[in-house]
């Protein structure tokens, strides 16, 4: 059951009816921001809050980023309301060529993976110089071999 604005608004619903947001099984996607540090680099911070290192696992796999945790859901007991999710979660992101983590770190609940794009330089745009008063040489594929005569 997805919870709706009566729910939240205390004192309209019978008090019985909020054990139906206790655990409703149905998924849940920590939220997440999706920064751009500077040309080359990136970071994607999600919230996990009551989430240990130890509960969290982040793997790549053809350019697609995957975020997964377990967390068991504590007692339910005493709850009138439970709105921060515990249990399972997987969170995907695809993520363009040349993109690989740097880094992920856990502080205060939001985990941040940063990365870096390094396009290798034979795929990166060159500038060609264009120079003036000078006929444009084509190199033949002999210009470069020692000849004896």
């Amino acid at each position: 059951m997805t919870p709706t604005l009566s729910y939240l608004s205390f004192g309209l619903d019978p008090l019985s009816n909020f054990a139906d947001l206790a655990d409703t099984g149905a998924p849940w996607y920590p939220a997440c921001d999706i920064q751009k540090l500077d040309e080359e680099r990136y970071a994607i911070t999600l919230a996990v809050p009551g989430y240990s290192q130890e509960n969290l696992k982040i793997s790549t796999h053809d350019n697609l980023l995957t975020v997964t945790g377990h967390r068991p859901s504590p007692d339910q007991n005493g709850f009138i309301l439970r709105e921060i999710a515990t249990g399972d979660f997987e969170r995907k992101f695809q993520l363009a060529d040349y993109v690989s983590v740097t880094g992920a770190d856990l502080k205060d609940g939001l985990l941040r993976i940063e990365f870096v794009r390094e396009v290798p330089d034979e795929l990166k745009p060159r500038r060609i110089e264009i120079k003036s008063g000078q006929s444009p040489r084509l190199l033949q594929s002999n210009d470069n071999c020692d000849h004896a005569a």
